[in-house]
Order: structure tokens, then C-alpha cells, then sequence
């Protein structure tokens, strides 16, 4: 889609990102186009019947393909068993979900859908307070979160993404290169912000939340 300027509901004049998409909503009675000089909310969000994946990101609507390529499948399928089989064998708490699961992001305790601008569809995310967890999937920041990148999101995987997970206070952010086979590893640190990303291509990374866990890079990328 191309860039074009747009005003928003108080006159001012914003750009939305080229890989912005404008959608209908579906309503019962009637299908209405939206606005495509308005941002969208959770609200919105649950009201979109056509069953395409997408995620909004401080109002900005994203299309998510819905088949990911097969080393992509592979890889976060490896990665749900590693961490599910290791939550499991120590009976712990937390919870381990894969895509698709929402995950809403509230801001300053706003928890009412209409509220809330940024629902987001992590590859794998780990939530260990069972409070946040609820019918419609999560609310609030999960402990970890796993992004396994492709072509299309590589770059908002490692840009609005990060900025996005540390402000919303994420524990432990990973990103997983599969074609380089390279896995990533933010970690929040005291001061609110995300350490510098540290790359393994070998070897076992460690898992921050999990005391005693490490995954063999050869188990997580194994065809």
C-alpha cells in the first residue's frame, strides 16, 4: 500500500506504514467500511468476522499470512516442545501458548477493549501469572516471547516489536532467524530497557525465566 498522509481525529496529519492495511468491518446487520483516516482498538478488532489473521500495533492494523513457510513451522514447533516438556517435567505454573493466541497490551491499566490498541500474535509466548490469562487469550505482558522470523516481518520483528515488548515490560524477548539459524536474545533489565541482543548460532541458549533450562540450537533447528 502506498504512504499517503492522513488526518486523524484531531486534525493532525500522520503517515501510515506501507505494510498498513485498511479493512472492513463486519457488523451484523451491515458491513461498514472504516475510516482509513482513523486508528483501531481491541473493540475493532473483535469485531472483523472474515477470519484473517492481523495484528494492531498502537492502532495500526497488520495482515499476518496465514501459512508460514515450513522451516518456519518446523522451528517454533520444535520450540513449543522444548519449553512445554520442561514446564511439564518441573509441574511449574506457566503456561506455553503458540500462535495463533492473542495477546493484548494495555496501556496505564486501560483493560477495557475499547481501550486497548495493540493485540499482538506471538510465534510462542510463556505466561507464568495466571491471572492474565483469561477466554480471549492474554492481557498484559507475558514472561517470554518468541518471534520466528520470515521475510515480511523481519524487520517490525526487530524494530516496532522490540520497542513494543520492552515498553510493555516482556521479560525475555527472542527472535529466531531460521535460514541463518541464529536465535537472539533480549533481556529487560533493571532500568526498563532491553539489554543488547545476544546471537547464538551454536551451542545451548539459555532461558532467562527458566532456572536450569537450556535449548540445544541443534534440537530447535533439527528438520
Amino acid at each position: 500500500m502506498e504512504n499517503k498522509n492522513y488526518l486523524d481525529e484531531n486534525g493532525e496529519t500522520f503517515n501510515y506504514p506501507e505494510n498498513c492495511i485498511r479493512i472492513p468491518r463486519v457488523e451484523e446487520s451491515a458491513r461498514v467500511y472504516l475510516s482509513s483516516s482513523r486508528l483501531y482498538t481491541y473493540a475493532d478488532y473483535l469485531t472483523w468476522m472474515d477470519y484473517k489473521r492481523r495484528e494492531l500495533i498502537h492502532g495500526v492494523v497488520y495482515e499476518l499470512f496465514s501459512a508460514p513457510a515450513t522451516i518456519h513451522a518446523i522451528v517454533s514447533t520444535n520450540l513449543h516442545f522444548l519449553l512445554s516438556w520442561f514446564v511439564r517435567k518441573r509441574k511449574g505454573k506457566c503456561k506455553v501458548f503458540h500462535a495463533p493466541f492473542d495477546v493484548r497490551l494495555p496501556k496505564n491499566g486501560e483493560v477495557a477493549d475499547d481501550k486497548i490498541d495493540t493485540v499482538v500474535e506471538p510465534d510462542i509466548c510463556v505466561i507464568c501469572d495466571p491471572a492474565k490469562i483469561d477466554d480471549k487469550g492474554c492481557i498484559g505482558a507475558p514472561d517470554l516471547i518468541v518471534e520466528v522470523q520470515s521475510p515480511s516481518t523481519r524487520k517490525r520483528d526487530l524494530n516496532e516489536k522490540l520497542a513494543l515488548y520492552e515498553f510493555s515490560g516482556v521479560k525475555e524477548y527472542w527472535t529466531i532467524d531460521p535460514p541463518k539459524k541464529t536465535l537472539t536474545i533480549f533481556l529487560l533489565q533493571e532500568n526498563g530497557k532491553y539489554s543488547e541482543g545476544i546471537i547464538y548460532n551454536k551451542g545451548k541458549a539459555p532461558v532467562s525465566i527458566f532456572e536450569g533450562l537450556k535449548i540445544d540450537l541443534k534440537k530447535l533447528f533439527e528438520m
